[in-house]
């Protein structure tokens, strides 16, 4: 007789691992099927390496200087092979700290495909459950460029099993991924050379944090190339020849990280009557599909491509299917900010609204910023590039954040709480913070809005009356 499932879930990256963490917690009967590896691609071959990375990458820069000033080196790991470094971290993370999470759960490795809306089926045999979570993720994109299929190209799927640095790398696209990898390959001792077709680099920060960025990026000895076409490639001998409109471009490795698309071949979704699109699952503001008992969440449904959205989503379609029909208890995605980061050197992170959106939205907004160059804590360390940079509403409304520097995404949360709690610019003011923290730089924000508020003179004159009338006579 076959198992009944209350939960199967199709993908055990991050929106499956919540779902299936949640869900055995809740005492549910769990099935989890995922085609490679558990983590999906943040944990293996996106967010979690590419630390590894730039952590190895920041160890042979601190060796750089510790040389440049003669002092003796340390114990450090060999700069010269990051990527064993890199496996060492997954398999540890993978065998001793991942797998142990879901001892729970009935795990299934092997390809899923829809029979019908209630069946799916993995090596020919049919599983059921009461609901199923679709949760297949993102694959990278691999955009139309002439020779393409010429060349051996890198994506963050294989760039991780390199056995050693390239002379140099050619990198398709400025965004987090190109970012990092630039800055990681640089310091490794690889020349990168960057192009992408957007204005700047992070099409979605904030302009002038993308040109920080990039000048750290320049000192790191990279090539950075914005607003430039891709023409064709094609291979000559053991290079890579990259035709674009700016010139021609030859490197050893070819990295394309142009951007995601929806992982929905061989699901069948067809058989189950889910609808999609190229953008991915067409579902509603909790993750459910046209299909009552069919849900997607993460990356798969296109609402927001981020590892934490994606486990975020994963929690709160839970948490809706217990309630339904509960309206205080449903979970809307579009009810909460989705932030993002850059683990460069110097971080970049944003949530809410940037100065461009604000102005094509007509937004009237003031822009209040704190720079990393003016704090005892940050100059002592020397991390002085950067600055924290808030849009407000006049009344103190807080639209949303661009921070560029140490420990940015860190720092990011405190707005990201405000925006969501509708706490104002002037709360945070009044709340203590430990000094000299880096996040003393919020709080440095925020002060600065109600000094510039102090100018009006209309305002001095009402306090100063009020400061007269009270003083003791």
């Amino acid at each position: 007789m076959e198992k009944e499932y209350d939960m199967l879930i199709i993908g055990l990256g991050p929106a499956g691992m919540a779902l299936a963490a949640m869900g055995t917690a809740m005492g549910l009967k769990v099935l989890a099927i995922e085609k490679h590896k558990i983590g999906g691609e943040c944990l293996n071959c996106g967010c979690i390496p590419s630390k590894a990375l730039l952590k190895t990458a920041v160890v042979r820069k601190t060796i750089q200087e510790i040389e440049r000033y003669g002092l003796k080196k340390t114990e450090v790991p060999d700069p010269h092979k990051p990527f064993e470094r890199v496996q060492c971290h997954l398999k540890y993370i993978n065998e001793e700290k991942t797998v142990k999470m879901f001892d729970k759960v009935d795990l299934i490795m092997g390809s899923a495909a829809f029979v019908d809306a209630k069946t799916v089926e993995v090596d020919g045999k049919h599983y059921t459950a009461r609901r199923i979570y679709i949760a297949t993720g993102t694959k990278p994109l691999v955009p139309p460029i002439p020779g393409m299929n010429t060349v051996e190209y890198l994506t963050n799927e294989n760039l991780f099993h390199l056995e050693e640095i390239p002379k140099s790398m050619f990198i398709i696209g400025g965004g987090a991924i190109g970012c990092e990898m630039t800055q990681a390959f640089s310091r490794l001792g690889c020349k990168v050379i960057l192009a992408h077709m957007d204005p700047h680099l992070i099409p979605l920060a904030d302009d002038e944090a993308a040109h920080v960025l990039e000048d750290e990026l320049k000192k790191d000895g990279a090539e950075i190339y914005n607003s430039t076409a891709i023409q064709g490639v094609k291979q000559d001998g053991k290079e890579i020849v990259i035709t674009t409109d700016k010139g021609e471009f030859r490197a050893e490795k070819l990295l394309v990280a142009a951007g995601r698309k929806v992982a929905l071949e061989g699901l069948n979704l067809e058989r189950a009557g889910v609808k999609y699109d190229k953008r991915g699952i067409i579902s509603d503001d909790y993750g459910r599909t046209n299909v009552p008992n069919i849900w997607a969440v993460g990356d798969c449904n296109g609402k927001a491509l981020f590892s934490h959205a994606a486990m975020h989503q994963g929690m709160l379609s839970l948490m809706s299917s217990v309630m339904p029909f509960l309206s205080p208890f449903k979970f809307k995605y579009s009810q909460y900010e989705v932030p993002w980061s850059v683990f460069t050197d110097p971080e970049v992170a944003q949530v809410g609204m940037t100065e461009k959106q604000l102005k094509d939205k007509g937004i009237k907004y003031e822009v209040v910023k704190s720079n990393y160059g003016d704090y005892g804590r940050t100059i002592t360390e020397e991390k002085t590039v950067g600055f924290v940079k808030v849009m407000v509403s006049p009344w103190g409304k807080i639209y949303g954040a661009s921070i560029v520097g140490e420990a940015a995404s860190e720092l990011i949360h405190e707005f990201i709480l405000a925006m969501h709690k509708k706490i104002r610019l002037y709360d945070i003011m009044l709340m203590q913070h430990s000094f000299p923290t880096i996040s003393l730089l919020n709080k440095r924000v925020s002060e600065q809005w109600m000094m510039k508020k102090m100018q009006n003179k209309k305002l001095q004159r009402v306090m100063q009356t009020l400061y007269r009338f009270f003083a003791p006579k």
